[in-house]
């Protein structure tokens, strides 16, 4: 599918020398996943969270989406144990999960073009190596991966992403994400971002949150990559 750009560069040359990726829903197909296992860890602690809210929540850091949809008072009483619900969910369900349609074509392809390539997920490390290796070749491919736990504050503060820029002394960087989270995170760390519907969030809200083009997926991104890094090497030049 044609990608939804808000406008086309004058000129296709691209300055962006690093790329920094989301992981859950970005890489792999798991957010339906995490809404189903956020939905039964507050169901066992007795709260019942709708899933289209769960879903508007995914890409939040886990310490900020207990209180963002059921409360601060539910976050004092029960976040911890809900949280580890959670993670346990996940890891029960990796199975279930698969990586996004032209999730290791894109590494490659961005590799390929010599850039740096970088991984922030929002997600504790053990288990963003666990999804890691369900896309082929992603540990050879990217050249740092930086996990909830290396930042103080998670998305949609800008910590995850500054860390992972600083990790190579990157100078232009673009990131990809798939949630409106990613996207304000990017705006704060001063890096268009580069949106993708594979998430379930739509072109519009992704476009309204401040992304400079929306792509279906990976493998729609790829398909229009040089298109894509010159949209980001101008957004960096105004």
């Amino acid at each position: 599918m044609t990608p939804t750009t808000p406008a086309r560069p004058d000129s296709p040359s691209a300055t962006v020398d690093t790329v920094v990726l989301d992981l859950d829903g970005t890489l792999v197909d798991s957010v339906y996943v995490h809404v189903l296992a956020w939905r039964a860890a507050f169901a066992a602690v007795g709260l019942d969270v709708a899933s289209h809210r769960l879903h508007r929540a995914i890409g939040l850091g886990g310490d900020r989406l207990v209180a963002h949809v059921a409360g601060d008072a539910a976050e004092r009483a029960v976040g911890d144990r809900v949280r580890a619900l959670h993670d346990e969910d996940v890891e029960r369900r990796t199975g279930e999960i698969d990586a996004t349609d032209g999730a290791a074509a894109l590494l490659e392809a961005l590799r390929g073009r010599g850039l740096q390539v970088v991984l922030a997920s929002s997600g504790a490390k053990e288990q963003t190596e666990q999804l890691l290796d369900l896309v082929e070749g992603a540990h050879h491919l990217l050249h740092e991966k930086v996990a909830g736990a290396d930042a103080e504050a998670s998305k949609p503060a800008p910590d995850l992403l500054e860390i992972a820029l600083e990790s190579v002394e990157a100078t232009r960087a673009v990131t990809v994400g798939d949630a409106v989270w990613d996207v304000e995170a990017s705006r704060a760390a001063g890096v268009p971002c580069l949106g993708l519907r594979c998430g379930g969030i739509g072109t519009a809200e992704l476009l309204e949150a401040g992304a400079v083009a929306v792509y279906d997926d990976p493998r729609d991104l790829v398909d229009h990559l040089d298109e894509a890094l010159a949209l980001a090497a101008e957004t960096h030049r105004g």
